[in-house]
């Protein structure tokens, strides 16, 4: 029998998802690592594309469906440890690629069809290692003798074992001669395996800009691509081996990429960095990486969602419910909404922003990968696979609202959080029994400075009020701008007001203009008239002349005032400095 909680669970899923297909036995076995959505043709119709893991060694196929239904398939060498879609360049039509990481490996796909296979550079081997097999490759030694010599150099030496020795190591001493007769003739090598991938932007954050390809290694090391010659940009050292990728910003002016590890830390590298920047160590192990926004959420082995600033500082923590199994990103474009979607061990998938629980979505099967974004024509589409692999397809629904609710019992988080107070210094101490020694004097010299400031900004009020250097009306019934132009080279002067209503929806009216001029240098007609109604958001123009009187060639300023009928308080002022006439006014 559902609990009630179950049950408001269930009607809150479904308020907020369409069940658009689901399929137990589609047979597709793959991680949140391996899922993309791509417009793959450039017709306007997003594809989804999975690598599909296989049963066991076998069977590893690269899927691409189409609405509901499977597209095409290609067969895989080896195990694939990462997917992404990309741009290689700006040449028309704009399909992107798909590149598969395989192994040692990155199969690259254009049009659904093989391009490019990128092989990691080969590591160096060790000489101990390479003088031994040698011996075995002239008869000096038996495989019982090789077995205690790779023994011996495999716990002391710093240059770890390739692969040919570390699985000679593991064989019965009855298959040990015919796996040195097989291999002894070979050249030896040390090649090491992709275990995560991601993109970068080049040089744009366009949706559509070129990028280029991320990659971390099993010898702990990441490597940045070139996007169209595949060559290697950059490549960084970690302290262990990458897991988990999350990469923003663009290659050519300043990125940043969050790398998860098996030690259980969580690295930041920035550019010409040649080390992380920063590091996080949580001491449990990473399922779970996304950035949202500013923010690094990272989901532990511990059953704990943990939040963390891109500097590595620690916002919040939750405990989930169950074992974390997988993470992804939910982005809403159309509504700026970003948060992240965490698939539990007990079928169930929440949606959290930050510490927030938004939604929980009850799954019939346990959900190992995730993937939300543009499918077919739908925007807002959640993709999930299933541990027995099974398809589910989900619609977020347009009228979806979701509310930030803290699950956590009693009061905030934040409330325990305790606050990083400094140490009190000698120098603190010294000014705080200065204070408390000169508090009256240093009351009154406080109350001093205060006045002054109160009667300069009284000052420079009043000298605004009479100078009206900023032509804006300061009524709040009246908001009104006003704009004063001269025209003309003398003796008669065409001045023109703009008069404009900057509110929303009130109109001003009952409005007069007025002059205030030197008589003995400037005569104008009218020097006062009314002004008509003015609608909001219209400029009205108001023209007429000014005529000069004097010969000296002296200048003078005539003032504006716009007032409101029955009062003697002008609204807005402004001063307009006429130019020198060239002559008098014909009588």
């Amino acid at each position: 029998m559902a609990s009630p909680s179950d049950s408001s669970r269930e009607g809150e899923s479904h308020s907020k998802w369409l069940d658009a297909h689901y399929d137990p036995v589609a047979g597709l076995n793959t991680l949140s690592s391996c899922i993309a959505l791509a417009d793959l043709h450039g017709d306007g119709e997003y594809k989804m594309v999975a690598a599909d893991l296989g049963s066991g060694p076998y069977n590893m196929k690269l899927k691409v469906y189409k609405g509901t239904s499977m597209m095409s398939e290609n067969s895989l060498l080896d195990l694939p440890t990462g997917i992404a879609t990309f741009l290689m360049d700006q040449n028309e039509p704009r399909t992107p690629a798909v590149a598969v990481a395989s192994g040692p490996f990155i199969y690259v796909y254009k049009n659904l069809r093989p391009y490019f296979k990128f092989t990691l550079p080969a590591m160096e081997v060790n000489p101990l290692e390479k003088e031994v097999w040698d011996q075995a490759k002239e008869d000096k030694i038996d495989p019982m003798t090789l077995k205690e010599m790779l023994e011996g150099i495999r716990d002391k030496a710093e240059v770890p074992l390739s692969v040919r020795s570390l699985r000679f190591l593991m064989l019965e001493a009855q298959e040990m001669e015919a796996f040195v007769n097989t291999y002894k003739q070979q050249p030896l090598k040390r090649q090491t395996v992709i275990t995560c991938m991601g993109t970068l932007k080049k040089n744009m954050a366009d949706e559509d800009a070129v990028c280029c390809l991320v990659i971390g290694t099993e010898s702990g090391e990441i490597f940045i691509l070139d996007p169209e010659a595949f060559t290697i940009l950059t490549r960084v050292s970690l302290p262990s081996v990458p897991t988990l990728l999350d990469i923003t910003g663009q290659y050519d002016i300043e990125y940043r990429i969050t790398v998860a590890c098996r030690n259980g830390n969580v690295y930041i590298l920035r550019r010409d960095s040649k080390r992380p920047k920063y590091c996080i160590e949580l001491g449990a192990q990473v399922v779970g990486l996304v950035r949202v926004q500013k923010n690094i959420m990272i989901g532990t082995s511990q059953e704990m969602l943990h939040g963390y600033s891109q500097k590595g500082k620690r916002l919040w923590t939750v405990k989930l419910s169950a074992s974390v199994m997988t993470m992804s990103l939910l982005e809403q474009k159309s509504r700026s909404i970003q948060a992240v979607l965490v698939g539990l061990k007990n079928l169930e998938v929440h949606l959290y922003r930050d510490k927030n629980l938004l939604s929980v979505i009850s799954t019939p099967d346990i959900v190992t990968g995730l993937c939300f974004g543009r499918y077919g024509r739908e925007d807002d589409t959640l993709i999930m696979t299933t541990k027995g692999g099974g398809l589910i397809i989900k619609i977020l629904k347009r009228t979806a609202q979701f509310e930030d609710k803290d699950t956590a019992p009693g009061p905030p988080t934040g409330q325990s959080v305790k606050l990083n107070v400094p140490k009190k210094t000698k120098l603190y101490v010294d000014q705080t029994l200065r204070e408390r020694e000169n508090a009256v004097a240093m009351h009154r010299v406080f109350q001093m400075d205060l006045y002054r400031l109160r009667l300069t900004a009284a000052r420079a009020y009043v000298k605004a009020l009479d100078a009206s250097l900023a032509p804006v009306s300061a009524s709040m019934q009246e908001q009104i701008t006003l704009n004063a132009a001269v025209q003309g080279i003398g003796p008669r002067f065409k001045l023109i007001l703009n008069l404009q209503n900057t509110s929303v929806n009130r109109p001003s009216m009952q409005l007069l203009i007025s002059f205030l001029y030197d008589e003995r240098l400037y005569q104008i007609k009218p020097a006062f008239f009314k002004v008509p109604l003015l609608v909001p958001g219209l400029n009205y123009p108001i023209e007429t002349f000014v005529d000069c009187c004097n010969d000296k060639g002296i200048s003078d300023i005539v003032k504006v005032f716009v007032l409101k009928e029955g009062k003697s308080t002008p609204l807005l002022t402004a001063h307009i400095n006429m130019p020198v006439s060239e002559g008098l006014v014909a009588a």
